[in-house]
C-alpha cells in the first residue's frame, strides 16, 4: 500500500463535502417538496446520465427484457425506499444529524455482519 499524499487528502475532504451537502440540500427541499417527489426527482435526475451513458457506449439496459420486475423490485429496495425514507427523516431531525447517521451506516454494517457470522458459526457448530 502506498502512503497517502496531499491530493488524496484533498479529494477526501471534498468527497466529504459532497456527501454532506446532499443532506443539507434536501433539508432545504424538504420545505417546498414532499418526501415523494424528492425521491422521485434525486431517482430521475440520476438515471439521466446512467441511461445517457448506455445510449453512448452502446449497452443495451438489461431492465428493459423479460425479466423486468425483478429490476424493479431491487431499485424499488435500493433506491426508492431508502431515498423516501431519507427525505421523510430530514423533515423531523437536523440534516447534520442525518448525514452522521448516514455516515456511520457502513461501521455499524461491518459490526453486524460481523456478529452475524459469528454467531452462525457457533449455531452451526452447535449442529454438526
Amino acid at each position: 500500500m502506498r502512503e497517502p499524499k496531499l491530493i488524496d487528502y484533498l479529494l477526501l475532504t471534498i468527497l466529504a463535502l459532497i456527501w454532506a451537502s446532499a443532506f443539507f440540500n434536501i433539508k432545504i427541499a424538504t420545505y417546498s417538496y414532499g418526501p415523494v417527489t424528492i425521491a422521485f426527482l434525486r431517482i430521475f435526475f440520476g438515471a439521466i446520465p446512467v441511461v445517457a451513458l448506455c445510449l453512448f457506449k452502446g449497452i443495451k439496459i438489461e431492465a428493459f427484457s423479460k425479466d423486468w420486475y425483478w429490476f424493479a423490485s431491487i431499485g424499488l429496495i435500493n433506491l426508492v425506499i431508502p431515498f423516501f425514507l431519507i427525505a421523510y427523516g430530514v423533515q423531523k431531525v437536523q440534516s447534520n444529524l442525518a448525514a452522521i447517521l448516514m455516515a456511520s451506516t457502513p461501521l455499524s454494517a461491518t459490526l453486524l455482519a460481523h456478529i452475524k457470522r459469528n454467531c452462525f458459526f457457533i449455531f452451526r457448530q452447535c449442529f454438526d
